[in-house]
């Protein structure tokens, strides 16, 4: 985007804190048991649906930029930098085999921006009902008993026995990539901000837009940062 729209970057960054906060729930209450707390009602929400709307407005956002297959190589390799850093924590002792990341967010959302140079040749009404067919697929493979085909987990059947701390298959969640890229091309379709009358300029929206800019750097860097402070914690308890 040429033009930033400042509502874009601060919705993106409400999104990344929000992880980084059920991330470090996550680590308290699941991976290293300091805690044994329940789940807020709110936090239950943001871990349902905080990566769809994430996604969603990824979609968005492709509409908006370019060299989205560039972009999208370089947030796959970076999951893939997560599944080898997940996949070690295992194999050296550090945790359980679930914590190991097969295809996560950042998987889902660099293939997703990556079909995205092929989707964006299609019409919006296309785009429209392609997104809601892959939502509806992606929940009827929901409800299907999972299979020994490894190959089909990040289509949305995973295997026997799969578990893992981030799953985040291509169906539904392409179609909520493409639900939001029809977003992208109707509510934006002047690439310009729809609140012209609120000041991007206060303390609190650029703190949040400076979390959206940097949503990758800071969903690369933050697991580590929590684990080192849970294990202060643990050493403490």
């Amino acid at each position: 985007m040429k033009h930033r729209i400042w509502e874009l970057d601060t919705f993106r960054g409400i999104c990344v804190l929000g992880m980084v906060i059920i991330h470090f729930l996550y680590d308290l209450i699941d991976l290293y048991q300091i805690v044994s707390w329940d789940y807020p009602v709110a936090v239950k929400f943001v871990m349902d649906w905080g990566g769809l709307l994430f996604i969603a407005l990824s979609g968005v956002c492709a509409t908006l930029g370019r060299r989205s297959v560039r972009r999208g190589l370089v947030v796959l390799a970076c999951g893939l930098i997560i599944s080898a850093a997940t996949y070690g924590m295992y194999y050296f002792g550090y945790a359980y085999k679930s914590i190991i990341i097969y295809f996560g967010v950042l998987h889902c959302l660099g293939l997703c921006m990556i079909l995205w140079w092929i989707f964006k040749r299609f019409p919006t009404w296309l785009l429209a009902v392609l997104g809601i067919a892959f939502i509806a697929l992606g929940f009827y493979l929901q409800t299907q008993p999972r299979v020994d085909v490894y190959y089909l987990m990040p289509f949305g059947l995973p295997w026997k026995r799969f578990s893992s701390s981030d799953y985040f298959p291509l169906l539904p969640n392409l179609g909520y990539f493409l639900v939001g890229s029809v977003i992208g091309r109707t509510v934006y379709r002047k690439k310009e901000t729809l609140l012209p009358m609120v000041n991007p300029k206060n303390f609190l929206i650029r703190g949040l837009n400076f979390c959206g800019k940097h949503s990758l750097w800071i969903y690369m860097l933050h697991q580590p940062i929590l684990a080192g402070i849970s294990m202060l914690l643990l050493m403490a308890k």
